[in-house]
């Protein structure tokens, strides 16, 4: 083959990789318009909930009392804490988590809800709160809603599948290529000025934390209302049927208060076993009682905080749990959750780690790791993360900013390559995305029909997005 065959086919794959390489940076680009001011919303929200959970704790379950030589009974707690409350009756009790600790008491009285932090050496009443309506529940709710309910949720969820979509392209983008080496891939080129500087820091920044956001970003769509509710969480519920006993309509997740996720993510779409019948394992004998039942738990070596929820009407269960969901323990291999029958005593359900599935597994790990509850370690790294996106988004603003056409009319798109069959490739990614991310394939079809519709009609305003 003559050396001019093979400099026409050398140039001719040059431009194809060109061309793929604008497509990319379009898809990056376009994505990044909708992305990043969720992204930023999400990992400042995400920042604030860290501290938050770390420093005052989420349910005062950090607050502090002087240990003497015994403690009172769970009941006699629950008395204090109901008297603190006018009308009120106690739903959950959560043992403290170390010795110097609160217990904390929910206390119901109508269709409110009070957290009640009780000495359990004095019975003492040390503080009264509105339950699930602090501020990390606040920030919380912006960070899964922005206070907009379905819609927000909607919102968020095609932003997290998109942003999935601007790693695979940032990582595309910034891989060494035309003889580069890793070290601009992986130290930024400080000594830089300008836009480069900011391309630099943007793209080795992007490319430390790709995993990572991946990471966090599946575990946040395995609580969204589409991708997560309907699809990995449905299939991946823990079956009831397992149970042996009379189910109730009501779920795992009514034990969630005000939309706060309280119960492992592998059974919050399990049915509850309903009480009354003779199914289950001998357990209790004798009154059942939050005392019993507190006293059956530590029996089965639940240390530290565990939760035990009291039956809600005359079929409903005593439910003891220790989850990270929960922030129970740094430890989701240890999760476990027990259904008690309150009229014979009876185990009707033992649920652990070891019966979730594999993705189930995985989110239980995920998730404590997406808040921050693995150890000290865990909110350093998580910090750093949260900060590193805040970087990473700004830092693409600012690129754009740079290059950003004279022109104010113009929004300065990178260009779209001529002559590339772009709407096969196109068609292809709205498929593969409908299947696995249905909200993110459903937005991008909306724009290729907006592009070959009515853009196509108003030159105008298509030039404004170029």
């Amino acid at each position: 083959m003559s050396d001019i065959t093979l400099g026409a086919e050398a140039r001719q794959a040059d431009a194809s990789v060109n061309k793929f390489y604008f497509i990319a940076w379009r898809w990056h680009f376009y994505a990044g318009l909708y992305v990043i001011p969720f992204l930023v919303m999400l990992a400042t929200t995400g920042l604030i909930m860290l501290w938050i959970s770390w420093s005052a704790g989420i349910d005062s379950g950090r607050t502090m009392v002087t240990p003497q030589s015994g403690i009172l009974s769970p009941s006699a707690l629950q008395a204090a804490a109901e008297a603190s409350v006018p009308g009120g009756k106690a739903v959950q009790y959560i043992e403290p988590v170390a010795l110097d600790r609160a217990a904390i008491l929910v206390v119901a009285a109508g269709d409110d809800k009070t957290g009640v932090a009780v000495d359990p050496y004095t019975g003492a009443v040390l503080k009264t709160f509105a339950w699930r309506a602090g501020w990390y529940e606040f920030v919380n709710k912006i960070h899964g809603t922005l206070l907009l309910g379905s819609f927000g949720d909607r919102m968020i969820e095609i932003a997290a599948s998109l942003a999935i979509i601007m790693v695979v392209t940032g990582l595309y983008l910034h891989w060494p290529r035309n003889g580069g080496g890793w070290r601009n891939v992986l130290v930024p080129r400080l000594a830089a000025r300008g836009r480069a500087f900011w391309k630099s820091l943007h793209g080795v920044l992007g490319f430390w934390i790709s995993l990572f956001l991946v990471v966090f970003l599946i575990s946040g769509l395995s609580w969204a209302g589409i991708w997560g509710e309907r699809i990995v969480q449905a299939w991946n519920t823990f079956p009831a049927e397992k149970f042996g006993a009379p189910l109730s309509d009501a779920t795992h997740a009514s034990m969630n208060h005000d939309g706060h996720h309280e119960v492992p993510w592998g059974v919050e779409q399990t049915p509850l076993p309903e009480s009354g019948s003779l199914a289950g394992v001998d357990a209790i004998e004798g009154d059942v009682s939050l005392d019993s039942v507190a006293a059956f738990a530590r029996s089965l070596g639940f240390v530290g905080r565990f939760q035990i929820n009291l039956p809600a009407d005359e079929t409903g269960v005593w439910t003891i749990s220790h989850d990270s969901m929960s922030n129970d323990g740094p430890n989701p291999s240890a999760d476990r959750t027990i259904h008690i029958d309150r009229y014979s005593g009876n185990v009707l359900a033992d649920v652990r780690y070891a019966d979730y599935s594999p993705y189930a597994k995985a989110m239980a790990w995920g998730i404590a790791f997406h808040e921050g509850d693995l150890g000290v370690w865990n909110l350093v790294f998580n910090t750093l993360f949260c900060l590193s996106v805040i970087t990473v988004s700004v830092s693409g603003l600012v690129m754009w900013w740079k290059r950003r056409p004279e022109t104010a009319s113009r929004l300065g798109a990178p260009p779209r390559p001529r002559d590339l069959p772009f709407w096969k490739g196109a068609a292809l990614v709205v498929l593969l995305l409908g299947v696995v991310f249905p909200l993110a394939g459903a937005a991008i079809l909306v724009v290729l029909l907006l592009d070959a519709t009515f853009l196509r009609v108003t030159p105008g305003l298509k030039r404004a997005l170029s």
